[in-house]
């Protein structure tokens, strides 16, 4: 299967509601301990670690954006390899990092050392954050809380860790850029699971607004795009995906020896459509959704 999934109509994208995965009131019901390994084995296979040294400019360009003041208690959610963690804990906030994918942890404690910073680094569920209520001023989630394949307890966990007063901040892929495209190709030729929501959605404000709700107060949707280059061109860049980003390594599994050829031509196609670059390599935007606000005071976590 493909990661928590891409489904067609906005954009490209359907935006519907998905009730089975999603009102699961049990997590350690037998369907979703089996989703979540293997939403856990989806990043854990290729080297998403290597894979995002080129999303690293867009993640910097965020995290300079948020202010943080020394001192400031962040947690980084979906964290990966520890690029926002990395970058927040060298503007002074105490950071904590959060991932289900266990060799990306390994890889996040490694590069804040090898940094000299101290950072926290733990594996868990963004569904089951393990932290106490209101424990951060600042909770980030960049392309990482959008892949949860129920959205709401998402959102809900994400505000519970947060302080009342405290800031919460998530990017998400939009349907429309380069990635929501991608996953769009894929799906067509590895279909996702049809009861799980897409994680695009958290590219559509109104749906990011439903989910946080009134508990995240002054919400603010901004549409943003950053930089994208492979200093190779995009048919490569393709073979780059295959190998190293789980969700395509995925789809060229699903798809099989048959229908490899296609998969591969279609994403070829989408990329050389895009690629801005005339030198040999690739060079596209990369859209995201920008939404954030602070956490209300209703009297469930602490005010600081």
């Amino acid at each position: 299967m493909i990661p928590p999934g891409h489904q067609e109509a906005r954009d490209g994208v359907r935006i519907t509601r998905v009730p089975m995965i999603a009102q699961a009131n049990d997590e350690n019901e037998p369907e979703m301990r089996r989703l979540k390994a293997q939403h856990r084995a989806l990043w854990e296979s290729g080297d998403y670690g290597y894979f995002s040294r080129f999303l690293e400019g867009g993640a910097i360009e965020i995290v300079s954006r948020l202010d943080i003041a020394p001192g400031t208690r962040l947690l980084a959610v979906g964290c990966g390899a520890g690029q926002v963690a990395v970058a927040a804990a060298q503007a002074g906030a105490r950071v904590t990092g959060i991932d289900i994918a266990s060799n990306l942890i390994a890889q996040a404690r490694c590069r804040a050392e090898a940094e000299q910073l101290d950072v926290r680094f733990v594996e868990g569920d963004v569904e089951a954050l393990p932290c106490g209520d209101g424990a951060f001023d600042l909770v980030v989630s960049i392309s990482g809380a959008m892949f949860a394949p129920r959205p709401e307890r998402a959102a809900a966990e994400m505000l519970r860790a947060c302080r009342a007063g405290g800031r919460v901040l998530m990017a998400s892929w939009t349907p429309d850029g380069i990635f929501g495209r991608t996953f769009r190709v894929m799906a067509t030729h590895a279909p996702p699971r049809p009861d799980v929501p897409s994680p695009f959605e958290w590219g559509d404000p109104a749906v990011a607004r439903e989910r946080f709700g009134a508990r995240l107060e002054g919400f603010r949707a901004t549409r943003r795009s950053h930089p994208l280059n492979f200093p190779f061109p995009p048919a490569a860049t393709v073979a780059f995906l295959a190998e190293y980003f789980g969700p395509t390594r995925r789809a060229f599994a699903v798809a099989g020896a048959a229908g490899e050829t296609a998969l591969r031509a279609d994403l070829e196609q989408l990329w050389t459509r895009h690629n801005r670059a005339r030198d040999g390599c690739t060079s596209v935007s990369c859209e995201y959704l920008e939404v954030s606000g602070i956490r209300a005071d209703d009297g469930k976590s602490p005010i600081r």
